[in-house]
């Protein structure tokens, strides 16, 4: 699915899901200052069509966008103009620059194992000035997660309607991973109707899981349970040089 056409696709779906990308960068900024007030720069991986990018451009000075898709950095630089961007899956974080924040917004997940999250922990942190903050946005846990949950979202938009429907199960014999099924229907005036399924793994960690990774990468880290993000903020400081 990752296209030219999914990306579109996702980004109207995310943009009308009713997210106040500038509430929770304004959030998280304000957390940032509290550990590295002098904090000018940042990366956020992940980072999709950059709607938080956007956000995130009027709090500091420098902001630069990682994404596995072509498509999704497109649009992100359409979107923040001069937006300096690297495409990159997070396993394979190698950049010829360090940042005082790097941002992580609910990507985590799609990891495959605790030794995956070490590693990407440990990755990032490289990444970071000295003193430097990584955020983190989790998702549910073991316990939490809810078999056979059902998502939906109707958005239209400019004339296109775009239908979201996903399913979610356990993966059999595995209390740590879940499987999510996505299938996506257009219908716009011009193009007709398309639709497009996906399914894909994802990983159920434990607060634990990520306490030890943050341990091994250096970090001092905090677990904030904090409104509006639903399971919360991890926010580590890189102590070393």
């Amino acid at each position: 699915m990752y296209d030219s056409s999914y990306a579109s696709v996702y980004d109207t779906v995310m943009l009308h899901r009713g997210k106040d990308y500038g509430a929770e960068a304004a959030l998280i900024a304000g957390l940032v200052r509290e550990r590295s007030p002098a904090a000018d720069s940042l990366l956020d991986t992940a980072c999709g069509t950059g709607l938080h990018l956007r956000a995130f451009s009027g709090h500091f000075d420098r902001v630069a966008g990682l994404d596995g898709s072509d498509e999704m950095l497109e649009l992100a630089r359409t979107r923040v103009p001069g937006l300096r961007t690297w495409r990159s899956d997070l396993r394979e974080v190698a950049l010829d620059a360090r940042f005082d924040v790097i941002t992580c917004m609910f990507a985590i997940p799609h990891l495959e194992s605790e030794d995956e999250l070490v590693s990407v922990v440990q990755g990032l942190v490289h990444h970071l000035n000295p003193g430097g903050v990584l955020v983190i946005e989790p998702w549910v846990g073991p316990e939490g997660f809810t078999p056979g949950h059902v998502s939906r979202d109707l958005v239209e938009d400019g004339g296109r309607t775009v239908v979201r429907l996903s399913h979610s199960t356990r993966v059999t014999g595995r209390r740590d991973r879940m499987r999510m099924v996505v299938h996506y229907a257009v219908a716009d005036p011009e193009e007709g109707l398309s639709h497009a399924t996906d399914g894909w793994e994802m990983s159920l960690f434990t607060p634990e899981q990520y306490a030890a990774a943050f341990e091994k990468a250096g970090c001092t880290a905090e677990h904030l349970r904090i409104e509006p993000f639903a399971h919360g903020l991890w926010v580590a400081v890189r102590a070393d040089g």
